[in-house]
């Protein structure tokens, strides 16, 4: 039976016994310790850091949300630390299922009383539920059929006589023919791809209800093979008219199979791994509402990368790219996100912030903004950080803003008083 072990970014686990074991700090086995220290050398290779070791008996996660299935079997779930007056579970679960659909801009469908059921589930089991869904309304519609060349040998003709291969027939086998011709079922790129996810939801899931729709759908799929090859049968999904119906399953699919874009970090496939950064999900997100709620003549663009710190011997050097860009007319915003609690009555410890955020937004703001405007550093809001700071100003023509951005109600306080062109008034999906 599966082991589950719930816990929030930064918790601390050990391999000692815990009297009071939490969201904060927990009680794993020594073979989920060293696996969790064996992982954290593959994202060390890639400049990340999943954890960071501290002693022998304990190591404390970093900032990655999301669902790790160890190869023991143990499952363990990290919610995001948001919430910091309450233990609720089920909270953490919906904040990061709600912004992992919108960072991704994944589609849902409603289904009543199953979604209800499903409620308090864990990440990895919302996940396959939807995919599950999507899939039932696709078989429901209609798995679509292609023609598919075949060339084999034969006793008999059939389709078109591959006169080279017949030349060259051995010996004893000359009455076989050697034949082309075409296929017409359901083993294309779209199915095989659908059928390598249902197949692993079959072997993940543990809600009943799953289990029993996902081996439904695996016996109507009973005659498409799994895909062998992921990512050249993406690129090979078709999307025209006749297969409209098979794309609200297509993002679910990907994040099924790690073939979702970058912040999907897959961990090792001994079961349903899903790991996101929460800093590039925090990202995601705020983009989503901008993207959202901006008036209909701005721009926005996330990762500009046309501005250099400095020149060297008539090359460029240190490429600047701040997260999000916002442009209307002639003016520009600068905005960059940053996923930290701020302390706005700690005045004398410069409220959590980094100086060196400043000095990046600094240099932005003269080399997108020209040293004139406005750049705006975006913090998750809470309790003690949930209203706009004072303006800072690098000078009397570049201001820097501070704002809070508000997960529950789904808005950026202060939008208005730093002149950006949002709207909280425009409708945003929570």
């Amino acid at each position: 039976m599966t082991t589950r072990i719930t816990v929030r970014e930064y918790a601390r686990l050990t391999t000692e016994p815990i009297d009071n074991p939490g969201l904060d700090r927990a009680h794993v086995s020594v073979t989920v310790f060293d696996w969790l220290c064996q992982l954290n050398e593959s994202f060390g290779r890639g400049g990340a850091s999943l954890i960071q070791v501290e002693g022998r008996r304990w190591l404390r996660l970093d900032n990655y949300v999301g669902v790790l299935e160890a190869p023991c079997g143990t499952c363990l779930e990290i919610l995001p630390k948001h919430f910091e007056s309450t233990d609720d579970i089920a909270q953490g679960r919906r904040l990061l299922r709600r912004m992992i659909q919108a960072a991704l801009d994944l589609p849902t469908r409603e289904v009543g009383t199953a979604a209800l059921e499903l409620f308090d589930a864990p990440l990895s089991e919302w996940v396959m539920r939807q995919f599950l869904e999507a899939l039932e309304h696709v078989v429901k519609r209609g798995v679509r059929f292609d023609y598919r060349r075949v060339e084999e040998e034969q006793p008999f003709l059939r389709g078109q006589l591959d006169v080279v291969g017949q030349m060259r027939q051995p010996p004893g086998k000359q009455h076989h023919f050697r034949i082309r011709h075409d296929l017409f079922g359901p083993n294309r790129p779209e199915n095989r791809l659908l059928k390598l996810a249902l197949e692993r939801v079959c072997k993940s899931t543990q809600v009943s209800s799953s289990w029993r729709l996902a081996h439904e759908l695996r016996g109507m799929l009973s005659e498409v093979p799994a895909s062998h090859d992921p990512r050249q049968d993406f690129r090979a999904w078709r999307t025209d008219r006749l297969m409209a119906h098979y794309q609200a399953v297509r993002p679910w699919c990907q994040l099924m199979l790690d073939q979702t874009m970058p912040i999907a970090v897959a961990g090792q496939q001994y079961g349903m791994s899903l790991l996101f950064p929460m800093e590039q999900l925090f990202e995601q997100y705020v983009a989503r509402y901008l993207e959202r709620t901006k008036s209909s003549d701005t721009r926005l663009k996330m990762q500009a990368a046309s501005a250099w710190l400095c020149r060297h011997e008539g090359g460029n050097f240190f490429q600047l790219r701040p997260d999000l860009l916002l442009s209307q007319g002639n003016r520009c915003w600068v905005l960059d996100t940053k996923w930290k609690r701020l302390n706005a009555e700690s005045r004398n410890r410069n409220y959590g912030l980094s100086q060196a955020d400043f000095y990046q937004l600094f240099a932005y703001g003269h080399k997108y903004l020209k040293g004139q405007g406005d750049v705006v550093l975006i913090y998750p809001a809470h309790t003690v950080f949930n209203e706009p700071l004072e303006v800072f100003e690098f000078s009397p023509q570049m201001k820097l803003w501070v704002l809070p951005f508000d997960l529950e109600r789904n808005c950026l306080i202060g939008a208005e008083t730093a002149g950006l062109p949002v709207s909280n008034r425009r409708q945003f999906p929570h």
